[in-house]
């Protein structure tokens, strides 16, 4: 409760960079994560965790040599991200800055990229930003995972997001519907393709 009270009221106060009402089922969260070959990966980055939903469910599965990269605008947000998991790298700062956060790291290719962010309600901007970032550090054979609510899925905004990531990724997203969530929500899965004639293993 405390967590929905918290997120309520941030998302009054800031509408267009919190996005929603609710944190995050415990169902949605899962389908966020499932499916992804986490034991093979070395990096997995994290936008917009918020009250860190996303974020429980992939430090309970990945391994201890995996690196989690979090990056989360609202200082309060990021601050309990790391008081909760502090193995999560948790950065205070715009998504628009993950290329810049990443090779600050030195982590020169990401593995998996998971979203929570509101993409629907964000600047235009701000969104292409992201997406570029997303497009220069997310290796061939990467994923990156979102979500879209569904009284939402159908508007141009969220139209156009999902046709620009097609092109950026030469693919077409996967989708799972997931009911049990406030409000129910499609999860979309982004591969990127691998250059002709390669295969990642």
């Amino acid at each position: 409760m405390r967590e929905y009270l918290q997120l309520f009221l941030r998302f009054l106060r800031q509408p267009r960079t919190v996005g929603a009402i609710a944190p995050s089922s415990r169902v949605l969260a899962r389908e966020m994560v499932d499916g992804l070959d986490l034991n093979a990966a070395r990096h997995i980055v994290e936008l917009g965790p918020g009250t860190g939903a996303f974020t429980r469910e992939l430090v309970e599965r990945v391994g201890s040599d995996v690196r989690l990269l979090a990056i989360e605008l609202e200082p309060e947000f990021a601050k309990q991200v790391r008081q909760k998991w502090p193995a999560v790298d948790c950065v205070c700062g715009s998504a628009a800055e993950l290329a810049s956060i990443t090779s600050a790291r030195g982590i020169d290719s990401v593995d998996h990229i998971i979203s929570g962010l509101p993409f629907a309600s964000l600047p235009r901007d701000v969104t292409r930003q992201v997406l570029e970032g997303i497009e220069r550090v997310l290796r061939p054979g990467g994923t990156f995972t979102t979500f879209q609510y569904v009284n939402a899925y159908g508007l141009p905004p969220a139209v156009a997001f999902r046709h620009d990531l097609d092109h950026r990724f030469a693919s077409t997203s996967s989708r799972k519907l997931v009911l049990q969530n406030l409000p129910p929500a499609w999860v979309l899965r982004w591969t990127r393709s691998l250059p002709p004639g390669v295969r990642h293993s």
